[in-house]
């Protein structure tokens, strides 16, 4: 049996509970747990994060936020909110939007796919304000593959993010504090690209739905985005870099059971077919913790 995972004796053990007591929590929902061969397995690390949820300091916050999902839009993500029954709200507009929302009481969790371009790395609390924030937990939900959108067949030849200003392609980009627009930003600085020397889309695209759009009605020529979204307009796709997506949310919002719900379906077989069948997707570390506060 791996460390990482205990069973239903080892988790009685663990809380001084009764094993019958395990069993009724685990019929309500409300102790984290996986189903495997049969048996019931209770990640290590969300019960810690169960434990201290339930301590004294925490029984007394505020009433929990409401169910709402914000940050960043990913179609595996809001097509396992619609299919778990997680009755969450979905008011995607982007990571830096979720995190606001997140702090100011709005929303239960948000997405996100923010880089912290000074350490290469994502999602880093301390980057996005967050790091004095009491009780704040980060879980890993999917390494996707981000790239450049092009037109079907490619009509401009763009091989490189150096090729948008040699080409004069009509970049697509997204709103400011969108994860994308972050990136983009990083992957211009690497090539050397200005952006006085780009031809700007008109209008930023408030979802990457939105710029994935714009390319195939030939109102932009190129644009970042996920693998998934290039699928789904049928556009080509040229695969640039692996980027975290994660959520983020207080410590108790994950034992809400709308959150319950949606990681629970997350490790089901439908879900990881779907992962699949989208393609661009790892799932293979989803729900591990990434940052406990």
């Amino acid at each position: 049996m791996p460390n990482d995972y205990l069973t239903t004796a080892e988790v009685a053990d663990y809380l001084r509970l009764k094993e019958r007591k395990v069993y009724d929590l685990v019929r309500q929902g409300h102790i984290p747990c996986s189903r495997a061969t049969g048996k019931l397995l209770f990640p290590r690390q969300h019960i810690d994060m169960w434990v201290l949820s339930h301590l004294e300091g925490d029984q007394a916050q505020r009433q929990p936020p409401p169910p709402v999902l914000a940050g960043s839009q990913d179609p595996l993500l809001e097509w396992a909110v619609r299919e778990s029954g997680s009755d969450l709200a979905s008011l995607c507009q982007g990571s830096g939007d979720g995190v606001r929302r997140l702090l100011e009481g709005r929303a239960m969790l948000a997405g996100i796919h923010l880089l912290d371009v000074a350490s290469g790395r994502y999602n880093e609390p301390a980057a996005l304000g967050l790091g004095g924030v009491r009780d704040l937990i980060v879980l890993h939900w999917a390494t996707r593959r981000q790239g450049l959108l092009l037109a079907p067949g490619n009509p401009l030849g763009i091989q490189s993010v150096g090729d948008i200003a040699k080409r004069k392609a009509v970049l697509a980009h997204r709103q400011p504090g969108a994860g994308a627009a972050q990136l983009m930003n990083c992957l211009l600085q690497q090539a050397g690209v200005a952006h006085e020397a780009l031809r700007w889309a008109a209008h930023p695209a408030l979802s990457e739905d939105d710029l994935a759009l714009a390319i195939a009605q030939g109102d932009a020529d190129v644009g970042l985005g996920m693998q998934a979204a290039a699928q789904r307009q049928q556009l080509e796709f040229l695969p640039l870099v692996e980027e975290s997506f994660d959520m983020v949310m207080h410590r108790r919002s994950y034992f809400e059971p709308a959150v319950q719900a949606l990681f629970a379906f997350a490790r089901t077989p439908r879900f990881a077919q779907r992962a699949s069948t989208l393609s661009g997707y790892d799932v293979g570390q989803l729900g591990r913790v990434l940052y406990n506060a």
